[in-house]
């Protein structure tokens, strides 16, 4: 899909608090590529405005919310009415940067399945039933997020992100599942590491970006 231009941009402090509307990046369908729901299909609403920076982050273009038009929920619930998937995964950008109980509720309305993949840095807003929790070290989690985490998934970047990642684990739930990820520039490098990690404390689990290997959005 996409994203029309007959709405007005705005920042991150116009964007309504009642999340009426949000700043739309994009939005498709597609195959989720990464972490517990690896495979299955998924319509992906990806909401601009980010200030976690992750400097390997492979879609800057997301940072900066007024480059995005500012879309009614409205539109967005209607555009991914009609997939037979459904199931919505909202991303960005760091998407808790805003008030996402309207748009949840109106995709549930609609028998559609929410999920959401966040760094935390912000507390949880929205009814939600997978929440993935990816921290940054850029910028730590808000602590209320942790207990309601589906999944962790860790992007291993140096050697010291596997003593970091489970700082994070120690502070999510028991039923929690756990993931490492490569970051992609290094995977090849990493991968090794990765495995050895997982083969020592199975409590982890591998996530790769499966859908780059595919070639999908």
């Amino acid at each position: 899909m996409e994203v029309t231009t007959k709405y007005k941009t705005a920042s991150i402090h116009q964007v309504p608090k009642d999340g009426s509307r949000l700043p739309l990046m994009e939005a498709f369908y597609t195959i989720q590529g990464e972490g517990g729901n690896t495979g299955t299909a998924a319509y992906f609403i990806r909401l601009g405005g980010c200030d976690v920076g992750c400097h390997w982050c492979d879609v800057k273009e997301s940072w900066d919310a007024e480059l995005h038009p500012l879309t009614p929920i409205e539109d967005i619930v209607q555009a991914a009415a009609p997939f037979p998937g459904k199931t919505v995964v909202v991303t960005g950008g760091e998407p808790l940067l805003y008030n996402l109980n309207p748009l949840t509720t109106q995709l549930q309305e609609q028998g559609i399945r929410t999920m959401i993949e966040t760094s935390g840095a912000y507390p949880l807003s929205g009814d939600w039933d997978w929440i993935c929790l990816s921290p940054k070290k850029f910028k730590a989690p808000d602590a209320s997020v942790y207990p309601f985490a589906d999944e962790l998934k860790v992007i291993i970047f140096n050697k010291s992100d596997f003593a970091w990642a489970e700082e994070h684990a120690a502070r999510v739930g028991e039923k929690t599942k756990l993931y490492l990820q490569p970051e992609w520039s290094k995977a090849n490098q990493l991968m090794p590491l990765i495995v050895e990690y997982v083969k020592s404390n199975p409590k982890w689990r591998v996530s790769l970006q499966t859908h780059k290997y595919m070639d999908i959005p």
